[in-house]
C-alpha cells in the first residue's frame, strides 16, 4: 500500500470522531463532577492541597508525559532509531533533579507559584514580573508542541491534507482545553490527568507486548527488522544517525542533552503540581510514582519506535500527514485495524487536551497570581477577582496557543518541546536553585538571571534553523540562521547562571536587599515546612 493510500486508508473517520467525542464527553462529565468545590483561591490553584502523592505523581506524570512523549519521540525513533530514543533517556534522568533538590523545598516556600519561591525574600514586584513573564513564554512555547501534535494526529485521522483544514482542528482543541480550565481549575485538570495517564500507559504497555509477540519476543529480530525497512538502515541501531554526521550536530546533542535534563525541574506546569498535595513528603512521593510511571513508558516508546520502523517503514511515516508524529497512529493501524487506531489516537488526543489544559491553567494562574494579585494589587485583591482574571488569562492564552500551533504544524512535537525545556532550564532552573541554596543571593540576581536566560534563549531561537534556513524550519523560505545549533541550551542555560551571579554582586553594590531578614525564615521553612500551610 503506498503513502497516500495508507493516509486516506487510516480508520474510519466516523469511528476515530465517534471515540474522540466519547473521551471528551467522559473527561469534561469528570472535570464538572469533581469542580462543584472550587469556592476558593487554593481550590483553583492548587486543589486545596487534597491530593496524596501517589495520585498526584500519577497525575504529574500524564502532565510531563504529552504529545511530545507519545507522539514524537516514537516519530523520532522510528525514523532515527538510537538518537530519537535519546530524548527518552533524558526526559527520564532529568527528574532526578526535582526528586532530590526541588520538591520537598519547593513545596514548603511557595502557595501557588514559582513567583512565591523566587519572590520569598525578594522585592516582589520586580521577581515576581520577571517569574510571570517566563512562565507565560514557556507554557507557549510548549503548547505549541501540542497543537503541532493535534493538528498531525488528525490530519492523518480525518485524511484532512489542506492547511486550513488543520487550523480548524486545532482550533477545536483550543476551546476544549479552555473548557477544562474554566470549568474544572487544578482538581479537574489533576483528576483529567490521573485518567488519561493510566490510559496512556494501559495503551502503550499492551501496544509493546503485541509487538514484542509479533517477532517472537526477541528484541535482536525486531532491530534488524527496523534496519531493513528504514531509509538509514543499520545506522538506526548506533549513534549518529541524526546527531552524529558533522562536528556541528554533535555540539548539537549535547546542547539538547543538557535542555532536556535541566529543564524538567523547572517547567511551570510542573512546578506547580507540588502544591496540590498537603506536605513535602507527598511533594516527593510525587516525584517518585510519576518516575516509576514513566519508566514504564519511555521503556515502551522504544519498542513502539522501532515497532513501528519495522511494520510500516521510515518511509511512510515521513510521507504520511504529521510526519513523524504519525508513527503511532500508523502502527496502530497496521496491527489491530481501524478500532486499534480508533483507541490509539483518543488516547494520544486525550494526551494533548490534558497537558494543554494544564500549561494553560499554569499560565493563566502565574499572570493572575504574581501580576495581578502582588504587583497591580499591592497582594491586595478584591475578594473573588483573582480567579476571574485567571479565567480570563486562559481564554487569551488558549486564543494564543491556537495562533502559535497553526504556525508550527508539521514540526516534530518532541522537537518542539526540547525548545520548552531550553527556556525553563535558562530562565527558571538558576533562579530557583541560587534561591533555595544560596543565602547571599538577591532581587537584581533573581531579575538578571531570568530576563538574561529567557532573552538569551529566545533570541538564538530565532536566529536558529528552527526559524528560518532549512526545509523543515518554520519559516522555510527565508534564511536568517546567524546561530548553527538547533537548540540553544549550551550558550543561554550557563549564561544565567552566570548572570545571577554577576547581578547579585552588582545589586549588593546598590544597597541591601528588602527581605534580606526572611532568608533565616525561609531557610527553616523550606528544610522543616513549618508555615507551609
Amino acid at each position: 500500500m503506498n503513502t497516500v493510500n495508507l493516509a486516506q486508508a487510516a480508520g474510519n473517520p466516523t469511528v476515530n470522531v465517534s471515540i474522540f467525542l466519547g473521551v471528551v464527553v467522559v473527561t469534561l462529565f469528570i472535570v464538572y463532577r469533581v469542580s462543584s468545590r472550587n469556592t476558593t483561591t487554593a481550590d483553583y490553584y492548587a486543589a486545596g492541597g487534597g491530593f496524596s502523592g501517589m495520585q498526584n505523581g500519577i497525575a504529574l506524570s500524564g502532565d510531563y508525559l504529552s504529545a511530545a512523549s507519545f507522539l514524537g519521540i516514537a516519530g523520532a525513533i522510528a525514523v532515527y532509531g538510537y538518537d530519537g530514543f535519546m530524548f527518552s533517556i533524558g526526559f527520564l534522568v532529568a527528574w532526578l533533579i526535582p526528586l532530590l533538590l526541588i520538591a520537598e523545598r519547593f513545596r514548603n516556600t511557595g502557595r501557588f507559584t514559582m513567583g512565591d519561591v523566587v519572590a520569598y525574600r525578594m522585592k516582589q514586584r520586580p521577581v515576581r514580573a520577571a517569574a510571570a513573564n517566563a512562565t507565560l513564554v514557556i507554557s507557549f512555547f510548549y503548547m505549541l508542541a501540542q497543537m503541532a501534535g493535534a493538528g498531525g494526529l488528525v490530519a492523518l485521522l480525518l485524511d484532512v491534507h489542506t492547511a486550513g483544514g488543520q487550523a480548524l482542528v486545532i482550533c477545536v482543541v483550543g476551546v476544549i482545553m479552555v473548557l477544562y480550565v474554566l470549568v474544572g481549575g487544578m482538581k479537574g485538570t489533576t483528576w483529567v490527568q490521573i485518567v488519561k495517564a493510566a490510559l496512556l500507559l494501559v495503551c502503550v504497555s499492551l501496544m509493546s507486548v503485541f509487538i514484542l509477540g509479533k517477532f517472537g519476543f526477541d528484541l535482536g529480530s525486531l532491530f534488524g527488522r527496523a534496519a531493513e525497512k528504514n531509509a538509514l538502515s543499520d545506522l538506526i541501531l548506533e549513534p549518529g544517525a541524526r546527531y552524529g554526521r558533522t562536528e556541528t550536530s554533535k555540539l548539537d546533542f549535547v546542547s539538547l542533552s543538557l535542555a532536556l535534563v535541566l529543564g524538567a525541574a523547572a517547567l511551570p506546569h510542573v512546578l506547580m503540581r507540588f502544591y496540590t498535595v498537603p506536605n513535602a513528603y507527598q511533594a516527593r512521593r510525587s516525584v517518585v510514582w510519576a518516575i516509576w510511571a514513566m519508566v514504564l513508558f519511555y521503556l515502551s516508546t522504544l519498542v513502539i519506535g522501532y515497532g513501528a520502523s519495522a511494520i510500516v517503514g521510515s518511509d511512510a511515516i515521513t510521507s504520511a500527514p504529521g510526519g513523524e508524529n504519525s508513527a503511532v497512529p500508523l502502527l496502530a493501524f497496521h496491527v489491530g485495524g481501524t478500532v486499534l487506531l480508533g483507541l490509539v489516537s483518543a488516547v494520544a488526543f486525550t494526551t494533548i487536551l490534558a497537558v494543554v489544559a494544564g500549561l494553560t491553567l499554569t499560565a493563566s494562574a502565574s499572570f493572575a497570581h504574581d501580576v495581578y494579585a502582588n504587583v497591580l494589587k499591592n497582594g491586595n485583591p478584591e475578594p473573588g477577582s483573582e480567579v476571574k482574571v485567571a479565567r480570563i488569562t486562559a481564554v487569551v492564552v488558549g486564543a494564543l496557543s491556537v495562533g502559535g500551533g497553526i504556525l508550527a504544524t508539521g514540526q516534530n512535537v518532541a522537537f518542539l518541546v526540547a525548545l520548552a525545556f531550553a527556556l525553563a532550564a535558562s530562565a527558571n532552573l538558576p533562579a530557583i536553585l541560587y534561591t533555595l541554596f544560596w543565602r547571599r543571593f538577591n532581587t537584581t540576581g533573581t531579575v538578571w538571571s531570568i530576563y538574561g536566560g529567557l532573552a538569551s534563549c529566545l533570541v538564538l531561537i530565532l536566529f536558529s534553523p528552527v526559524v528560518s534556513g532549512s526545509e523543515n524550519s518554520i519559516i522555510p523560505g527565508i534564511d536568517f540562521a546567524l546561530f548553527p545549533l538547533s537548540n540553544p541550551g549550551i550558550v543561554s542555560i550557563p549564561l544565567s547562571f552566570v548572570l545571577g551571579i554577576v547581578g547579585t554582586f552588582a545589586g549588593e553594590r546598590k544597597g541591601p536587599d528588602e527581605g534580606a531578614e526572611l532568608r533565616d525564615e525561609m531557610d527553616v521553612r523550606s528544610v522543616t515546612g513549618i508555615g507551609a500551610s
